[in-house]
């Protein structure tokens, strides 16, 4: 049976499996308030995949612009769709994404008002 897994990639490169949602929060404070302080190019990711499959990727960039990304598998060998990206988005909009992704909803993150690029 396929394995279903969460990893966080935070701010400083350091990975949490199955993130909280305490956790999911933090990082994603942690990015913001690293980028006020002038912390360019500051990303935390999020995936969602499978161990034979999918996989979601999202990453976040303290000034709240987000990228949404679907791969064949974990080594991204093939992209499923175009890249997508919102920007400006405010943390708990950020926060609210990353928890949909955590507890799977794929359809609801699709279902966003994304630009393509």
């Amino acid at each position: 049976m396929t394995q279903a897994w969460v990893v966080l990639t935070k701010s400083d490169g350091r990975d949490i499996n199955a993130p909280s949602e305490a956790q999911l929060a933090a990082a994603l404070a942690d990015v913001f308030q690293e980028s006020k302080a002038g912390g360019d190019g500051v990303t935390a990711v999020l995936r969602f995949g499978y161990d034979d499959g999918l996989m979601y990727e999202m990453e976040v960039s303290g000034g709240g612009d987000v990228k949404f990304e679907e791969w064949s598998d974990r080594d991204c060998e093939l992209a499923l769709a175009s890249p997508k990206r919102m920007s400006r988005l405010k943390q708990k909009d950020v926060l609210q994404l990353w928890t949909w992704l955590a507890q799977r909803q794929v359809a609801k993150i699709r279902g966003q008002p994304w630009q393509s690029t």
